[in-house]
C-alpha cells in the first residue's frame, strides 16, 4: 500500500472517531459529576463548564498511555502487516460500531461503558478478518481487560464504602459534627491532591521522555497535599465556619484573609417580595409597531438559539421530586444539613480529579483506532505497538468529549445520582474519591477500565452504608448490569457485520 491511499477511510474515520468521543462524553463524562449534581454541589451548567477544562486536559496531556491498549493489545495487529488497508477499514467499523451502540444507549439512559464497547468492536472486526485466533484472549489482552470490569466496580464500592463509614462514624455521627468535619475537610484535601498529583506524574509529563520513579512520585503529591492541607486548615476552614456556623456575609475572594479578617456583617436575609415591589421599576417608553415587531422577532430567534444551544444544560437530573424513589430516599440516614455543607468544595475537587482522570483513561477509546487508520494512512504500512500518538487526534477526540456532555449528557446524570441512592455531599465525595482511586491505579499498570462501573459501584456501596439493602435501587442497577452485559457483544456484532459487508463484497470482473 502506497501512503495516502484510502483517504475515504481516514475522513469517514474521523466522522466516527468524532461521535465515538461524543458518544464517550455524553455518557462516561457525566459518570464524573452526576453525584455532584445529585447532591446539589453543583448545577448542571456549572459541572459542564468545569468538565469542558479537566475532561480536555486529562484527554490531551495524558490519554497516549491507554491509547496504546485499546490500539494494539485486544487484536493482533501484525496479521493485517500484508494489507495494512484492510487494517484501516477494520479500525473504521469498530468506530462504528461502537459510536452507534454508545450513542443509542445514552438515548436511553443506559450508563455503559464505553470500553466495553470499544473492545468489543475490534474484537468482532479481528474475528470476523481472521477467526478467533485474531483477538488476544490471555492476560495480555483481552482478558485482563475483561476481569477489570469485574473487579473495578467492586473494588469502587469497597474503597467508597470504607471512605464512607470512616467519614460517618468519625464525623457525621460524632456529638459535634461540624467541629469535627472542619478537622476532616483537610485531611480529604490531601488525600484528593496527594493521589491526583502522583497519578499525573506517574503516567509522565508532556515533553518528558523519562518517568520519575513510583516512590518519588508518592512523595511529591503528598508535599503537595500537605501543602494544600495546611492552607485549607488555616484559611478554608476558618471561612466556613464563619461562612456557615456563625452566619457572616464573606465572599469567596475572603479565603484568602479570613484569619485576619475582622467580623462581617450577617447575611441579609431577602425580604419578601411584595405587589409594590412587582410594579415598581424603570417606566419604558412605548414602542411604535414597527419597533415592537422587531423587538419580538430578535427575542424570538435569539431566544430559539439560546434554547438549542443550552439545551443540554437546563435539565432538571436531580430526581428529588420523584415519587418512585421517594421510598429509597426516606431509607438513607440524614445527618446535620451544615456538617454537610462542608464537603461540598471538597466534593467539587474530587468530582475535578475523576474527570481528569476519567479523560486521561477513556479517550483512548476513540483516540486509539483513529490514531491506527491515520498512521496507516500516513505511512502505508501497519504502525509498531508503542508508535507515538498525534496530539491533534488527542485534541480533535477531547473536544468531541466536552460537546457530548453538555449536549447530551444530562440522559445519564438522570439515570445515576439520586436514581441509585440518596446522595449527599459526603456520600457523592466517598464515592468520587473512590472512583479516582481505582481509575487511577487502573491507569497506572495501563489497564483501561470503566468509569461507568467505577462510580456505578461506588455508588452502591455508600448506599449499602445506610444498613439497609432497600437503600439502594436495584431496578436501576440491574439495567445497568443488563446494559454491561449486552454491550461487547452488540458493538462487535455491528462491527464484524459491517467488516464482513465491506471486505467480503463482490469483486468487479
Amino acid at each position: 500500500m502506497h501512503p495516502h491511499m484510502y483517504t475515504q477511510f481516514l475522513v469517514l474515520g474521523l466522522i466516527f472517531a468524532f461521535a465515538d468521543a461524543y458518544g464517550i462524553g455524553a455518557n462516561d463524562v457525566s459518570n464524573s459529576f452526576a453525584t455532584s449534581v445529585s447532591s446539589g454541589a453543583l448545577t448542571l451548567a456549572q459541572a459542564c463548564c468545569i468538565a469542558i477544562v479537566t475532561e480536555f486536559c486529562g484527554a490531551f496531556f495524558l490519554g497516549a498511555k491507554t491509547a496504546d491498549t485499546v490500539r494494539s493489545k485486544i487484536i493482533s495487529v501484525s496479521l493485517f502487516d500484508n494489507n495494512p488497508a484492510l487494517l484501516m477499514l477494520g479500525m473504521f467499523t469498530a468506530l462504528v460500531g461502537s459510536s452507534i451502540f454508545v450513542i443509542f444507549a445514552t438515548s436511553r439512559g443506559w450508563p455503559v461503558s464505553t470500553t466495553h464497547s470499544i473492545t468489543g468492536a475490534v474484537a468482532g472486526m479481528g474475528i470476523a478478518a481472521f477467526g478467533g485466533n485474531a483477538v488476544v484472549w490471555g492476560w495480555k489482552g483481552l482478558a485482563k481487560i475483561i476481569v477489570s470490569w469485574f473487579l473495578s466496580p467492586v473494588v469502587a464500592g469497597i474503597v467508597a464504602s470504607v471512605l464512607f463509614l470512616l467519614t460517618r462514624f468519625l464525623v457525621l455521627e460524632s456529638k459535634d459534627s461540624f467541629k469535627r468535619g472542619l478537622y476532616a475537610v483537610p485531611v480529604f484535601f490531601f488525600l484528593t491532591i496527594w493521589i491526583n498529583i502522583a497519578f499525573i506524574l506517574n503516567n509522565g509529563l508532556p515533553g518528558v521522555k523519562n518517568k520519575m520513579p513510583f516512590a518519588k512520585t508518592l512523595w511529591i503529591g503528598a508535599v503537595a497535599g500537605a501543602g494544600v492541607a495546611l492552607f485549607s486548615y488555616v484559611f478554608y476552614s476558618n471561612w466556613l465556619r464563619r461562612r456557615i456556623l456563625e452566619k457572616e456575609d464573606l465572599k469567596w475572594y475572603h479565603v484568602f484573609v479570613t484569619p485576619f479578617l475582622p467580623k462581617q456583617p450577617l447575611v441579609p436575609e431577602e425580604p419578601a417580595e411584595t405587589t409594590s415591589d412587582k410594579v415598581s421599576g424603570e417606566v419604558n417608553l412605548p414602542l411604535n409597531n414597527s419597533d415592537l415587531g422587531n423587538q419580538q422577532a430578535n427575542q424570538s430567534m435569539f431566544g430559539k438559539a439560546k434554547g438549542f444551544l443550552l439545551k443540554g444544560v437546563n435539565k432538571d437530573v436531580r430526581n428529588l421530586n420523584n415519587p418512585k424513589l421517594a421510598d429509597i430516599h426516606a431509607r438513607a440516614k440524614k445527618f446535620d444539613s451544615d456538617t454537610e455543607n462542608l464537603f461540598q468544595f471538597v466534593q467539587v475537587l474530587s468530582a475535578c480529579a475523576a474527570s481528569f482522570a476519567h479523560g486521561s483513561n477513556d479517550v483512548a477509546n476513540a483516540v486509539g483506532p483513529l490514531t491506527t487508520i491515520y498512521q496507516v494512512w500516513q505511512s502505508g504500512v501497519v504502525p509498531g505497538a508503542k508508535a507515538s500518538v498525534t496530539p491533534w487526534i488527542l485534541a480533535y477526540c477531547a473536544v468531541a468529549l466536552d460537546i457530548g456532555l453538555i449536549t447530551y449528557g444530562y440522559h445519564i446524570m438522570r439515570s445515576l445520582g439520586n436514581n441509585i441512592t440518596w446522595t449527599t455531599p459526603s456520600r457523592g465525595f466517598c464515592a468520587e474519591l473512590g472512583t479516582s482511586l481505582t481509575v487511577v491505579t487502573a491507569s497506572k499498570i495501563g489497564l483501561p477500565v470503566s468509569t461507568t462501573h467505577c462510580i456505578t459501584g461506588a455508588m452502591v456501596g455508600v448506599g449499602l452504608c445506610n444498613g439497609d439493602v432497600r437503600a439502594v435501587n436495584w431496578k436501576m442497577f440491574a439495567i445497568c448490569f443488563f446494559s454491561w452485559v449486552i454491550t461487547l457483544p452488540f458493538a462487535g456484532l455491528v462491527s464484524g457485520l459491517l467488516f464482513a459487508f465491506v471486505a467480503y463484497a463482490p469483486k468487479s470482473l
